[in-house]
């Protein structure tokens, strides 16, 4: 648990990091990347954190890889690599730095860890989880080999690395349909999201898919109701889903695809007005370049991604803390499972 005040004290005895309009009008190119969402007023207090982070970066030789569901200032101020869960373990296969601050949960940080082994990888704060993640354990995969002898398992990287490291492949919601209709035997087991499994056994129906039944308390709260009254209240705006809501909510939805799929979505078409059914950051973290869109509606916030915090990310580099470590034998039967995702991936184009 986080001793806040021993943290907030301690940087500031190292760093000056009172509110500065001055210092913010100097960084007014980062803000340009963020002012729809957010006011000169937070932007003076994020900027000093900000400053702070990046300079200490090229101290320690860090990079920095932040999920696309970060907060805006994480996102466009000092994030080096933003992405999916797909595109950032990929990159964590790339990385020449020393040190890897991983902007996400738990199971990212993990992955980076187990793809890039002789690096310090570093998560702001330990307490970061996963509903999904924590919906499932390796007696779990076992379990579902046992109800579908013979079927391979392909798990979601939502997931533990002693959960990956009993699974046959990995998948993201990015790439799961197209991994799925890879696998050579007919039955295919999808862990733990039940959803994205049931979305993508529409999308592949010559493969009989089971699942476990895990889900992400961001998407599951999603309704079709809720759209549908949406869409009456406000006529003409695109409804655009993650695979991880329920499939009666992605069947309203006018779009479905990732986080990646979403930003590419909105880019090429420029809706005048968009819905995007999924963590809050989204819409917040491509607001500004696409000045044409306006994003509205509700959304949902993830609990665990917003632990991280621009004063975590510079305590963590500060003290080179919280340092993540994965079992070798763990972490070598789950890197095979990783590494055959992304080498599946890139093979089919994907």
């Amino acid at each position: 648990m986080f001793d806040l005040q021993t943290m907030r004290d301690q940087l500031a005895a190292h760093y000056d990091l009172a509110p500065n309009p001055a210092l913010a009008q100097e960084m007014s190119e980062t803000y340009a990347t963020m002012q729809r969402v957010i006011t000169p007023m937070d932007w003076a207090i994020h900027a000093p954190y900000v400053a702070a982070i990046n300079a200490l970066k090229k101290e320690r030789n860090a990079v920095i890889l932040a999920h696309n569901y970060m907060t805006p200032e994480i996102y466009h101020g000092v994030a080096d690599v933003v992405g999916d869960s797909l595109q950032l373990a990929i990159e964590a296969t790339r990385v020449e730095a020393d040190v890897i601050v991983q902007c996400g949960v738990h199971f990212m940080a993990e992955t980076s860890k187990i793809l890039s082994p002789d690096k310090i990888v570093l998560i702001p704060d330990l307490e970061a989880g996963c509903s999904l993640a924590e919906s499932i354990t390796a007696e779990g995969i076992a379990e579902m080999r046992r109800r579908y002898p013979g079927a391979p398992v392909v798990t979601y990287v939502n997931t533990t690395a002693e959960v990956k490291a009993a699974s046959d492949i990995c998948c993201t919601s990015s790439n799961a349909a197209q991994i799925v209709s890879a696998m050579e035997s007919d039955t295919v087991i999808m862990t733990p999201d039940q959803y994205l499994a049931q979305n993508v056994a529409k999308d592949v129906p010559q493969k009989n898919v089971v699942w476990w039944e895990g889900s992400c308390i961001v998407h599951e709260q999603y309704s079709a109701k809720d759209l549908r009254e949406f869409r009456e209240w406000n006529p003409g705006t695109r409804l655009i889903a993650h695979p991880e809501c329920p499939p009666d909510v992605v069947a309203e939805a006018d779009f479905s695809g990732s986080t990646s799929g979403i930003i590419k979505y909105v880019t090429e078409e420029k809706p005048e007005k968009a819905l995007l059914i999924t963590e809050c950051s989204m819409a917040s973290n491509i607001s500004d370049s696409l000045p044409e869109v306006d994003f509205v509606g509700p959304c949902n916030m993830c609990p665990y991604m917003k632990m991280i915090s621009l004063e975590k990310i510079l305590w963590s580099l500060h003290t080179m803390s919280e340092p993540v470590e994965v079992d070798p034998a763990v972490a070598a039967g789950a890197r095979q499972a990783v590494q055959k995702m992304i080498d599946l991936s890139q093979k089919l184009g994907i």
